[in-house]
């Protein structure tokens, strides 16, 4: 039998005491992690398939407890210690790659992609659809730009779209959504110039982190787009 290289409960230990610190900005995580609701999986490298069947499974798993027992806040972290020397283009390649692969388990798989949002990365109401269901992704690396998403090694954060949806329902969207911004421009200097309402801006510019231009190409296309 193999020794692991790593060993993953230090690994989701490290990683929760990042969302803890009180410099990570993000009370959603935050309170997800207090309430039980941050499940860590520990992959190999972000640069390879090797994780994507395990990976994708999990968010089809995600996907279904979140129907059954929605709570407030719920997060789906995919860690990636293989892999920690990345600058930001390549992170994000790597990211969309991924994404990418588990899209096209997805369509696969014959699962729909949820009609409360729009397929198309171009537009402003895209969000990505696992199992049914809509979500929003964080990209987090150590060579990653904004202090806040600097992590020991690759992460991708798998949040509920619906999530979103209940706070603004409840009129808490807004007052959660400053105080993030206002706690990320405390530890960088300048608020996230890549942040935006859904329905503005797509959220795929957001995904990785990296500051993008107006002439950025969003690489992946579902294959269930228009149908």
């Amino acid at each position: 039998m193999l020794t692991p290289l790593w060993d993953e409960a230090e690994i989701r230990e490290q990683f929760r005491a990042f969302v803890k610190d009180s410099d990570f900005p993000c009370v959603g995580a935050k309170s997800a992690l207090s309430q039980g609701n941050l499940k860590i999986v520990v992959c190999s490298s972000i640069k390879s398939s090797w994780d994507d069947v395990r990976a994708h499974k999990e968010l089809i798993s995600w996907a279904r407890q979140a129907e059954k027992n929605p709570a407030q806040f719920r997060s789906l972290a995919f860690v990636f210690p293989a892999t920690n020397t990345l600058n930001e283009r390549q992170f994000e390649k790597s990211m969309w790659d991924r994404i990418q692969s588990f899209a096209d388990k997805d369509a696969w798989l014959s699962e729909p992609y949820d009609h409360r949002v729009s397929s198309d990365p171009a537009d402003p109401h895209f969000s990505l659809s696992f199992g049914g269901q809509a979500f929003f992704v964080v990209g987090m690396h150590p060579n990653a730009s904004r202090p806040a998403r600097r992590t020991p090694w690759p992460v991708m954060v798998f949040n509920l779209h619906e999530q979103f949806e209940r706070l603004r329902e409840s009129g808490r969207y807004d007052k959660i959504r400053d105080t993030i911004m206002s706690r990320d421009e405390a530890i960088a200097g300048s608020i996230n110039p890549m942040l935006a309402r859904h329905g503005e801006k797509s959220e795929a510019l957001q995904y990785s982190g990296r500051l993008i231009d107006d002439g950025w190409q969003c690489p992946f296309a579902d294959k269930r787009a228009g149908a």
